[in-house]
């Protein structure tokens, strides 16, 4: 089969990314790429070499179990192998796993299976000779693993001893070292103030500490274990099934994680992963995934090992936060305030369970620091973000005669000269008459946090713009339904029920029209706060910048942008067309002075509230005069707290913030 020369020189670039990633863990014990990122590389060198047979070479990581071992310490034969695990990163990849071990067997044999949670550790091979401890080693490479008995002696939860009184000759027992998350963050503390580089994960953290020539370090560090397998050598036939494994490790001195779980099918078992995909992020230890077993051990000696794992088991990844693709195009995207924003198109991958083809680019300083160009690889994240962002760019693995991306020099929508304001990392299209500009402040304004008028989505948008029928969010107003009924997707109802919708819009109170106008920096909380203060649209618009910057939750950022946006000539004129319209540009004084029992209190939602919808919950505290953050910090007055709350309750914790539930913000609400 002959092999396009693009696709040789990009196996031969992830051997070297992968080689030179293994050599930094394993022997520098310095990390340069996060696990998930080295599995992502891994999983498509092995798929190229499926693929295309003749790449595979003896020095590709495919072709070995483990990595290479540190001369710092003694390598010692394994009594068992020590193999890793097949990953599978989906159900249909674990229901394929189950369909090939299943053809191995030719009866159908009774079986189940048991999950167990993958800690994200280190995994580890002790020995205990007559009940008592006497060696533990790394995995290595599978076959030799290194030495660190004395790190590993610090370990409380590893026994010295077994609690058994008649122990085997040889026992081995297989587990993974871990940090707590407390412990882990604890040193990363000290590790701060002392200047010194952070640790990147708990992994890695736990990696370094076991490989430490000082056993002190390694006691002061705290580490715990956790056991998962049990042979009692050298007949190694003593367990009918896993499950016994683990209770008999229990009942002899070990710590096992207590959320294993038997199954009678891969149905049952995807109940279980979903219930720890939420759950996991509640756990005082990282993990990432869960590990699937076939529960009886004749079955898995039936089974045995492929060259690298066991048929028996496989681990379920969980999706990833971070993820590797290839940028297939940059292009820019015109803001409703005339920001143009690079945008890399992308590969499309799976990231955080969605689809992802998109991602941001921020701004031209950002891309100039990446120096992200068509066909590289690179690492992209989703952390709460709609829209993904290039976090990386791997240039080790970037094609040959790439070229450097340049930022357009006109608006691709209007064609006008862009312009980048001093002190502004943002490029702008100042021209107000933009279609991109007038597109996104009509979407902006319709949207469910401002006018929410329902059936006015972006494609009836773009639709009314293409037809002319608006050049202006007051145009909206002047809509007739025999205008908008021909509309693709509109017919006579649907157009009736709009104009409907747009009329009724007309009863959204101030603050929600303030936040429609889409001023820079005023968000819903700002405009609450504005539209309390200030009380009608005229008030406001002769507000000076200090009038406003006297406004608790007001700065100075936020009074320059709404002073500048009430001296532009279109903006007032659009303030004096919607008035005609009847828009609602004055507060219910009664309702706004109704008991602002939050005033000056800033508050956290995390986690899912019994009752209230997270919107409703940010709804009730600002209209009480609060404020709502996004973000936990030492200036948060509460963080109300749900189910399924994450790492903002354990930042909450550490900072010795008020915590209360739905029940107390009510009690606040009612009672304060």
């Amino acid at each position: 089969m002959n092999i396009n020369q693009s696709i040789i020189d990009r196996a031969e670039q992830l051997k070297a990314k992968l080689q030179e990633a293994s050599y930094a863990y394993y022997v520098l014990d310095n990390p340069i790429m996060d696990d998930t990122i080295y599995d992502q590389l891994y999983r498509e060198l092995q798929d190229l070499e499926t693929q295309y047979p003749s790449l595979i070479t003896s020095d590709s990581p495919t072709q070995r179990v483990g990595d290479k071992l540190d001369r710092q310490f003694n390598s010692v034969a394994h009594n068992i192998p020590l193999y890793s695990l097949e990953n599978a990163f989906n159900f249909e990849e674990l229901n394929n796993w189950q369909n090939r071990w299943q053809r191995q067997i030719e009866n159908n044999p009774n079986f189940n299976y048991i999950c167990e949670l993958k800690i994200d550790g280190s995994a580890i091979a002790l020995t205990y000779e007559n009940g008592i401890f006497i060696r533990g080693l790394t995995r290595g490479d599978g076959v030799m693993g290194e030495d660190i008995t004395h790190n590993l002696r610090t370990i409380r939860s590893i026994p010295l001893k077994l609690n058994m009184d008649n122990p085997p000759p040889i026992l081995e027992v297989r587990g993974e070292a871990f940090f707590p998350l407390e412990e882990f963050n604890r040193i990363n503390q000290e590790r701060e103030k002392n200047q010194e580089d952070l640790f990147a994960n708990p992994r890695n953290a736990t990696a370094g500490t076991l490989r430490q020539l000082d056993p002190k370090i390694a006691s002061e560090r705290k580490l715990q274990f956790f056991a998962y397998n049990a042979y009692i050598l050298p007949e190694n036939n003593c367990f009918d099934t896993q499950e016994k494994a683990l209770n008999f490790l229990q009942q002899i001195g070990f710590l096992v994680n207590p959320n294993y779980q038997v199954f009678a099918d891969l149905n049952q078992v995807k109940q279980y992963l979903d219930i720890w995909e939420i759950d996991r992020k509640n756990l005082p230890y990282m993990t990432d995934g869960v590990v699937v077993k076939i529960n009886q051990f004749s079955l898995q000696n039936e089974l045995g090992f492929t060259q690298k794992f066991p048929r028996w088991a496989i681990a379920v990844k969980y999706p990833a936060e971070e993820m590797t693709t290839t940028v297939e195009k940059i292009i820019v995207n015109v803001g409703r305030t005339g920001a143009v924003t690079p945008l890399a198109i992308m590969k499309p991958v799976t990231l955080g369970g969605t689809i992802v083809q998109r991602a941001t680019l921020h701004n031209v300083d950002r891309v100039r620091e990446l120096d992200i160009r068509v066909g590289d690889t690179v690492i992209i994240r989703k952390a709460g973000e709609i829209i993904p962002e290039v976090v990386e760019v791997i240039k080790d693995l970037r094609p040959a005669n790439s070229q450097p991306y340049q930022m357009p020099s006109h608006c691709p929508e209007c064609d006008s000269i862009l312009v980048r304001p001093d002190n502004e990392a943002v490029t702008r299209c100042v021209n107000s008459s933009c279609p991109a500009i007038l597109r996104g402040s009509l979407i902006h304004w319709a949207s469910r946090d401002a006018m929410d008028i329902r059936g006015l989505g972006e494609k009836v948008i773009i639709s009314l713009l293409d037809y002319k029928l608006v050049k202006s969010i007051a145009d909206l107003y002047k809509l007739q339904d025999f205008e908008i009924k021909d509309l693709e997707r509109m017919g006579e109802k649907s157009a009736q029920k709009l104009i409907t919708a747009i009329e009724d819009s007309k009863k959204q109170p101030f603050n929600r029209v303030l936040f429609g106008l889409g001023i820079r920096y005023v968000g819903a909380v700002n405009a609450q706060i504005l539209t309390d203060s200030f009380q009608n649209i005229d008030n406001l618009i002769q507000a000076k910048k200090e009038d406003l910057e006297r406004v608790y939750g007001i700065g100075e950022e936020i009074a320059n942008s709404v002073v500048e946006w009430f001296t532009i000539v279109d903006n007032i004129k659009l303030i004096n067309e919607l008035k005609i319209l009847k828009i609602n540009f004055q507060s219910d004084n009664n309702s706004n002075k109704t008991d602002q029992k939050l005033t000056n209190k800033t508050f956290v939602l995390t986690g899912t509230l019994p009752t209230l919808k997270r919107n409703d919950a940010k709804k009730l505290i600002e209209s009480a005069g609060g404020k709502v953050n996004s973000s936990i910090s030492a200036k948060i007055d509460y963080v109300v707290v749900g189910e399924d709350a994450g790492s903002k309750l354990e930042k909450a914790q550490k900072l010795n913030l008020k915590i209360i539930s739905e029940s107390d913000l009510l009690d606040l609400l009612n009672n304060n």
